[in-house]
């Protein structure tokens, strides 16, 4: 097999770094998360705390123990909520645990498509390939180090059809929330075929929860019992319309000491959504039962203030999810969840229960903070808005003599079984100038 080496220099967020692309004969480009994320798929192995080990093309001994595979990705743990759009998990830290495939692996990294930067995808072999993605304890050593007695417990076995040329997202996960039944979806992308806008930022949702996930009692799925912290604790419906609120005010956090004060009520500030781009229907998602088929595209501009000079914007985004039937401006639900008696909001928030028919998710400049309607200075409660925080759709960072510069980028939101993961697609851009 021929192999050709190109060095590219891209830069990512804040920092330069040399990525090394190598490619191989007709490959197609691979990334895997493991999406299994309740703890109940995990006790009937007996090891709540399971690796996977994803095994192309094993080869097996005549006693069935895997002895190789064509392509091996070791350690592979519950994936984290976001994804972003450079790779970031080599060398990151000296723990073997690797939150997707190829993150930490030393891998063929597929190239630069259509301007997008797919290095974070592995080159994989293209053709009929055999997927097994096995159990395996969660220590340091490598799978094919195992004794034989850890090296049997089979969670997929399967063969699927992958083209040259093509993008493929694959997740492992839950497929039935009663039965336990397990399973590998495999999505092939477009986003590279696609005439996308440099101006424009582009969403795509999935639904990828169990069957019987939404309707299952709350005390097995959510992490506090009943009571809830997080709108989509509980899971959502089938189908959801989503609404989209571009907005430039964060507000104040609760540790902010610049809080106003009226009649003895406390009020904190807040996030003041654009002119046009309040409560704007984007599209409805649903669930299609695992098909793997990819979901459309919604946008909205990057530059949407008449205030925006083209080269940074402070705008941040908030999602909201209902059940169809439901109004955006008069439903019945409370998006935000009250502190009991202290700063933390694990201590004590409690939401009422929606039945999966309302969510919401933030994507914040600031990611760390936490979004407050205060309501009293003396009675030691507060109000954190409960909805999912991930990290900015316009990705800001130094390019050029501008630091920062805002970029836009190409994303994809998947609700599983109560979690909401993101993952961020970004074109290349110009090298700092310092």
């Amino acid at each position: 097999m021929k192999r050709s080496l190109i060095i590219l220099s891209i830069f990512y967020m804040s920092a330069c770094q040399k990525i090394e692309y190598t490619s191989m004969d007709s490959p197609a480009y691979l990334r895997v998360f493991n999406s299994l994320n309740k703890l109940h798929v995990l006790e009937t192995k007996g090891d709540t705390l399971s690796y996977l080990c994803m095994l192309i093309n094993p080869q097996f001994n005549a006693e069935g123990i895997p002895v190789g595979g064509e392509v091996v990705g070791d350690f592979l743990d519950r994936r984290a909520n976001y994804a972003p759009p450079y790779p970031v998990h080599i060398g990151a830290s000296t723990s073997v645990h690797n939150p997707e495939y190829p993150g930490k692996e030393s891998v063929l990294a597929a190239p630069v498509l259509n301007g997008f930067d797919l290095s974070s995808w592995a080159q994989v072999p293209s053709g009929e390939l055999r997927f097994v993605f096995m159990y395996r304890p969660r220590n340091t050593l490598p799978f094919f180090d195992l004794e034989d007695r850890y090296k049997r417990d089979v969670l997929v076995d399967t063969t699927l059809r992958l083209e040259a040329g093509e993008v493929y997202t694959m997740h492992t996960l839950l497929k039935d929330f009663n039965t336990k039944e397990t399973g590998v979806l495999l999505r092939q992308e477009t986003f590279h075929k696609q005439s996308l806008s440099d101006s424009l930022v582009y969403v795509n949702f999935y639904n990828y929860s169990a069957k019987g996930f939404v309707d299952a009692p709350n005390n097995l799925k959510v992490p506090a019992g009943t009571n809830r912290l997080n709108l989509f604790e509980e899971g959502i419906r089938d189908t959801m319309n989503i609404y989209l609120s571009l907005l430039v005010d964060q507000g104040y956090s609760y540790s902010a000491g610049d809080r106003h004060y009226a009649d003895g009520v406390m009020f904190s500030a807040e996030p003041k959504p654009l002119d046009g781009y309040r409560f704007q229907f984007l599209g409805t998602m649903r669930h299609d039962g695992f098909s793997g088929r990819p979901a459309p595209y919604q946008s909205f501009p990057l530059w949407v203030r008449d205030s925006d000079d083209g080269i940074n914007t402070d705008l941040w985004q908030r999602f909201h999810l209902l059940a169809p039937g439901l109004a955006i401006d008069h439903h019945p639900f409370e998006e935000y969840a009250a502190y009991a008696s202290s700063e933390t909001p694990t201590s004590g928030g409690v939401l009422g229960t929606t039945g999966g028919r309302f969510a919401a998710i933030n994507c914040l400049v600031d990611n760390m903070k936490i979004y407050v309607r205060e309501v009293c200075p003396n009675c030691n409660q507060s109000f954190y808005h409960a909805g999912a925080n991930l990290p900015n759709l316009v990705v800001n960072t130094h390019s050029g003599i501008h630091n920062p510069r805002s970029f836009a980028t190409v994303n994809t939101f998947e609700v599983i079984n109560g979690q909401v993961y993101l993952t961020t697609i970004q074109r290349r851009y110009a090298a700092p100038i310092y």
